[in-house]
């Protein structure tokens, strides 16, 4: 049987030449590294038996091509899969109102937040947004009229009414109405935020 100090020479002398094998047949140098290394702890973990070969590098050496011949058979299996597969589609930019109306919900405290969220966006009720999150629904009602009513102030004080109010429409269901739509809004009265119940 050999020695653990006869493993680590065989380690210091032969990994370098190894790991230069693999890369030229991979053609990933990280990858050479780690296969490698593997075929040399695999060496270790049975080197009562591997250390008493007459070459014991002939078998890391075997261990590593086995290795990498494996991975390269996957590698292969991907790259023919991506290539008959279809590129996904670019997700369209986000437009301004929608980067105003994300930047304006992290102003928002989590909790009001999570629920303009969950409402909105994910069309949950009420009652479901209380069993998950394990509040009351009257307290759930109050994050969400308080949360409308932070989101609409954050949005008038980031951009134009009609910027604030093309971001509310596109993003979620809710509209600023005015108390008379026909009638021009004069410059003290601020819009009312109502849930969208259509």
């Amino acid at each position: 049987m050999r020695t653990e100090a006869e493993f680590t020479d065989l380690y210091e002398n032969h990994f370098s030449e190894l790991a230069a094998q693999v890369c030229a047949y991979l053609g990933d140098a990280t990858e050479a590294q780690d296969l490698v290394q593997e075929a040399f702890l695999r060496a270790w973990q049975r080197w009562d038996k591997v250390g008493g070969y007459e070459e014991p590098v002939a078998w890391v050496r075997r261990v590593a091509w086995n290795l990498a011949t494996s991975r390269h058979r996957r590698n292969q299996v991907a790259r023919k899969f991506l290539q008959k597969s279809q590129a996904p589609e670019a997700a369209p930019a986000a437009s301004p109102d929608h980067v105003a109306l994300v930047a304006a919900l992290k102003e928002i405290p989590a909790k009001r937040r999570q629920a303009l969220v969950m409402h909105y966006m994910a069309d949950m009720t009420i009652s479901a947004i209380a069993a998950q999150t394990g509040a009351r629904e009257g307290t759930v009602k109050s994050w969400l009229h308080r949360g409308r009513k932070e989101l609409a102030a954050l949005l008038r004080d980031e951009a134009p009414a009609e910027t604030a109010t093309s971001a509310f429409r596109d993003t979620m269901p809710i509209r600023i109405r005015r108390a008379n739509p026909g009638a021009p809004r004069s410059a003290g009265r601020r819009a009312s935020v109502k849930e969208d119940r259509s």
